[in-house]
């Protein structure tokens, strides 16, 4: 398992991190073990197997209007 955090920037309300969320898992390609988002730390922790589509996860984080300033690979 890997994990990854973006940061996402414009997540404002509990509501905001769900939609992150079920982005993620709509996007990832691979089993995603974990997913949590911070609205106060502007963040999203993804734990999954290897072969994560970062790209594509940004992407359709971005088509909800959020921006994604960098993917950290832990």
């Amino acid at each position: 398992m890997k994990k990854y955090e973006f940061n996402v920037e414009g997540m404002r309300c509990g509501m905001c991190e769900a939609h992150v969320n079920e982005s993620v898992k709509k996007n990832a390609n691979v089993k995603i073990k974990k997913v949590t988002s911070s609205k106060d730390e502007n963040k999203t922790l993804v734990v999954a197997e290897d072969g994560l589509d970062v790209k594509k996860i940004k992407a359709g984080i971005e088509e909800l209007g959020f921006k994604v300033n960098g993917v950290v690979e832990k």
